[in-house]
């Protein structure tokens, strides 16, 4: 290995950057790609950013120092430098070399089409997660710290209605009233409500059940 290079280390939170959690690997891995050969490493830059942003003040002094040395840029792996394709082809079309060590060998039209299929990944990955906010937001989950600290609450006061409903359900039984639909029945022609104030219904009297199972 010959020439002059230009490390390009990125991570994603600062707690990384501080830690050195993935930032020691990407430097390991560059290391030993360079190791041996005539070579020197002119400059080495750490971005702690997410990949979604184009703006890269410490990749764009790195570029800058490849043009005045004449020098390759290295990185890690293809997505330290992002998951977008737009950014990839704006890259490569400033004519500064650049190669990823894991695929040292790829040509432009292989980098273009690897940040094609990470730039994919991405976009579903993010329409997963957006997905499944959505369904848990339309089940009632209350999302969030605060939703969790709520749910606790909630969780608490659910438990503590089904300790004092817990002689009701029993005369109930006695009565011959077993189903979810007579118990729910039952419970609203006594005036007693939900823990949200609200009408059973057989849903709720099924977690009704199902939580004294947990404290029997």
């Amino acid at each position: 290995m010959d020439g002059k290079f230009v490390a390009y280390y990125r991570v994603s939170t600062a707690k990384q950057g501080q830690s050195g959690l993935g930032l020691e690997a990407q430097k390991t891995a560059v290391e030993a790609y360079l190791n041996g050969g005539n070579w020197k490493l002119v400059g080495e830059f750490v971005e702690v950013e997410s990949g979604k942003r184009k703006n890269r003040p410490q990749l764009n002094t790195a570029l800058a120092l490849c043009k005045k040395q004449k020098a390759t840029l290295v990185i890690a792996k293809l997505d330290r430098l992002a998951r977008n394709l737009h950014f990839i082809s704006g890259l490569m079309e400033s004519r500064i070399e650049f190669l990823a060590v894991d695929n040292p060998t790829a040509n432009r039209l292989t980098v273009q089409i690897l940040a094609a299929v990470a730039e994919d990944e991405a976009r579903a990955i993010s329409a997963r997660t957006k997905a499944a906010l959505a369904s848990a937001k339309a089940r009632g989950v209350i999302l969030g710290k605060h939703g969790a600290k709520l749910g606790k609450a909630n969780h608490k006061q659910a438990m503590k209605t089904a300790h004092n409903l817990k002689a009701t359900i029993e005369t109930l039984k006695e009565e011959g009233i077993t189903t979810v639909r007579e118990i729910a029945t039952a419970l609203n022609a006594r005036s007693i409500s939900t823990p949200q104030g609200k009408q059973w219904h057989s849903t709720s009297v099924h977690r009704l059940l199902k939580r004294l199972n947990e404290t029997a």
